[in-house]
């Protein structure tokens, strides 16, 4: 594997793993929305 080979390699490999991971984190931090439930909405009536 030629040197440009392996820099090339690990940086689209540095740079998948750190787009995966801010995502990922995204997500976990990203607070649930309050649904309604509609069992209690439909014995309002």
């Amino acid at each position: 594997m030629s040197t440009s080979a392996f820099w090339m390699m690990l940086i689209t490999q540095v740079t998948v793993t750190a787009i995966t991971a801010y995502f990922f984190i995204k997500v976990l931090r990203t607070p649930s929305k309050v649904e309604p439930d509609s069992y209690e909405d439909n014995d309002s009536e």
